[in-house]
């Protein structure tokens, strides 16, 4: 029995000293301490009498899992998939795939916890065109651009990973860097545009249907416009919601829907932390991982 968290924050490695203490192989995923890393001061947390750092509660909660035998992994999560289980004794349908800018990582359970992203592109028109032309899952939405001329938002890992499952598929793809230079080296066939946006805008409207149209063109800060018939969201590095969108969990707005154990729509992947929603505190995330950890293990006893 095999679980990857992703997420090395409170609430992944909450989840992991559950699930390694039950015996099952326990693999934490993640590239960097977050925003919690940022906080200088933490004096609301129990256990502490004096202030503590974010970077320094990481620290030591990685080091506790480490210390009873998780396996932390510092690599960058861009994509997870299901694959169907060739096990005859398994009750479990699926496993899971989490594939890194690195490698490939097979598991019967999955506990997402990268947190929620709490920036996106100020760029016109990027909300409006939602499910009209701009979409956040390459996986899901490729084949609805087939043939035709897409673009990806993003500069690093995130976006070419993307940029491969898109290419298969559409005519053309273009990266958009808004104003970055690509931290990774990109195929020669995917031209890139490194002029910051000024907008997203969309087509003419369907009179019968009213609103704006679907997107039609991307428009630079110096006038300069593209046309496109789709744009993939693929900023910064994927947050759990993104994640969760590539294996069909149901999402919200910015969060991921759970039940009260912690659970998605999607038998075996469980969400804890911020991404859930709620009180965006450490002690929240804390209690959210300490209840996926203990709703996976549940699950796989009985699979």
């Amino acid at each position: 029995m095999k679980v990857i968290i992703i997420g090395n924050g409170p609430a992944g490695i909450s989840a992991a000293l559950y699930t390694v203490r039950a015996g099952i192989q326990t693999t934490v995923i993640g590239n960097g301490p977050g925003s919690l890393g940022k906080a200088d001061k933490i004096e609301n947390f129990y256990g502490f009498e004096y202030p503590i750092s974010g970077s320094s509660l990481i620290e030591r909660g990685i080091a506790q899992a480490k210390r009873i035998g998780a396996q932390i992994i510092k690599e960058e999560v861009v994509g997870i998939s299901t694959l169907e289980s060739n096990s005859e004794t398994s009750k479990v349908s699926h496993t899971f795939s989490v594939k890194t800018d690195k490698n490939e990582y097979l598991a019967d359970a999955v506990i997402l916890a990268t947190g929620v992203s709490r920036n996106s592109p100020p760029i016109k028109g990027l909300k409006e065109l939602e499910g009209q032309g701009v979409s956040y899952c390459a996986v899901c939405d490729a084949f609805f651009y087939k043939g035709k001329d897409v673009g990806i938002l993003g500069s690093g890992e995130y976006a070419l990973n993307e940029a491969k499952e898109l290419l298969p598929v559409a005519k053309s793809v273009t990266l958009l860097t808004n104003g970055s230079e690509p931290s990774v080296s990109f195929p020669k066939d995917i031209k890139i545009h490194k002029n910051a946006i000024d907008s997203l805008d969309p087509g003419p409207s369907n009179p019968l249907l009213g609103g704006t149209g679907p997107l039609e063109s991307v428009t630079f800060n110096h006038s300069d416009k593209i046309k496109l018939d789709g744009i993939f969201v693929a900023y910064g590095t994927a947050g759990s919601t993104a994640l969760a969108k590539k294996v069909g969990a149901f999402t919200e707005g910015n969060k991921i829907l759970v039940d009260s154990d912690m659970s998605t729509n999607v038998p075996g992947l469980y969400a804890a932390g911020d991404c859930t929603g709620g009180l965006l505190q450490i002690a929240k995330a804390v209690s959210d991982g300490a209840i996926a950890g203990t709703s996976a293990i549940k699950y796989l006893r009985q699979a």
